[in-house]
């Protein structure tokens, strides 16, 4: 086995989320337009993985970002305004040759025929992390690992890499796993993104797209979705405007690692994980028990939000979602809390943002349907002090 030898699971870790990824100096352009046309552009980050981290240490968790990037400026960058969100950078790897990703956007969104990116990351110091030259006792250390598909398609290093960290293996964390399909960092490869379903079935969380997984795999629908990946304790299936199907097993990820009682959580989040045993945080195996026996299927609406700029949502929604997992909330409020992180993304130009107020999320996330339905969300919201402030009927 690649990596170090298997280990055992321990009784507590001080940290709640491990993310693994590459993450990138982006290039916001100052007005509309195509790249040709835009006069200046503004710094700032961009990384499916680091987005998460930044967003769940905002959020009060214990969060690190796990890494590689160059020994130059960017790379400076990128740490120091990771670390600015509380995120523990520790165990980032400096590469002394090759660079720091970099890319340029336009401000339309990602999904429109409109959208132009710009990728400088071809030999980035992020794609060759390997097997051989990530620390993975700082990867195994936290309560959860989340994992992108992103990292799979950066270089077969990259790809052996996610392989192994996916692969059962004895106080193995739960592994978290965003599908993150991008079609354009698979052409011309060795791999195809078919890997990505190989990856997803041998983790506990999933979080997938119906588009992405329509693309990917050729599976249309949350239900064939599903039966594509059955092993997973929980798989999520974004979908879009119509809001998110979630497929639990008989037991939802009860095998999270207890964190120290001094958590900024809150105890709360310890006793969520007060009866997990080794079994429990083992992996893809537990996975399987985990979700044996028939699923449990719930259905959340999206919010109407007042989107400023589309980008960031997929990564705020899985930190809302982890951060409600890890405190055991029920799966409902755990979409919910996905759906208001996204929000939150949403309603700024950039990829991050502060979240909104723990209490001022609970209090939004525990509505009831009706009251759901009608809320509307624009610019400002999660500085609002109370429910109501938010809530606008058209």
């Amino acid at each position: 086995m690649s990596g170090p030898a298997a280990g055992t699971a321990h009784a507590a870790t001080s940290t709640d989320v491990v993310c693994l990824g590459e993450s990138m100096v982006t290039f916001l352009p100052s007005q509309p337009g195509r790249l040709a046309d835009v006069p200046s552009f503004g710094r700032g980050i961009g990384g499916a993985e680091s987005n998460v981290a930044c967003a769940l240490a905002a959020a009060g968790h214990r969060a690190a970002w796990v890494g590689r990037v160059g020994a130059d400026g960017f790379g400076d960058h990128l740490v120091e305004t990771i670390a600015s969100y509380g995120v523990d950078t520790s165990a980032v790897r400096r590469d002394p040759v090759r660079p720091t990703g970099i890319y340029f956007r336009t401000a339309t969104d990602r999904g429109t025929d409109t959208h132009e990116v710009a990728y400088y990351r071809a030999g980035s110091a992020a794609s060759a992390m390997s097997p051989e030259n990530v620390p993975y006792e700082d990867l195994l250390a936290g309560r959860i690992l989340h994992l992108s598909g992103i990292t799979a398609a950066l270089s077969a290093d990259c790809l052996a890499l996610l392989r192994d960290l996916t692969a059962p293996r004895p106080g193995r964390p739960l592994v978290s796993f965003d599908v993150n399909h991008r079609p354009h960092l698979w052409r011309g490869g060795e791999a195809d993104a078919s890997v990505l379903l190989e990856l997803a079935r041998r983790c506990d969380l999933v979080f997938v797209g119906e588009d992405e997984a329509e693309e990917a795999w050729g599976i249309v629908g949350a239900e064939a979705i599903r039966a594509a990946l059955p092993e997973p304790a929980v798989v999520v299936v974004k979908r879009g405007s119509a809001g998110a199907t979630v497929f639990s097993g008989t037991t939802v990820l009860s095998g999270l690692r207890p964190g120290p009682r001094s958590s900024n959580a809150g105890e709360a989040e310890d006793a969520a994980a007060g009866g997990a045993d080794d079994a429990g945080a083992g992996g893809a195996e537990s996975a399987a028990a985990d979700g044996a026996g028939p699923d449990t299927v719930t259905l959340v609406p999206a919010l109407r939000v007042d989107v400023v700029a589309a980008v960031g949502a997929g990564d705020a929604f899985a930190a809302g979602f982890l951060s409600a997992t890890l405190r055991g909330l029920p799966v409902r409020e755990r979409v919910r809390h996905g759906h208001l992180m996204a929000a939150a993304v949403l309603t700024v130009p950039g990829d991050l943002t502060d979240p909104p107020a723990r209490d001022h999320a609970d209090r939004l996330a525990a509505l009831d349907d009706d009251a759901w339905g009608r809320l509307r969300l624009g610019p400002g919201w999660t500085a609002a002090d109370r429910a109501p402030e938010e809530v606008r009927t058209p």
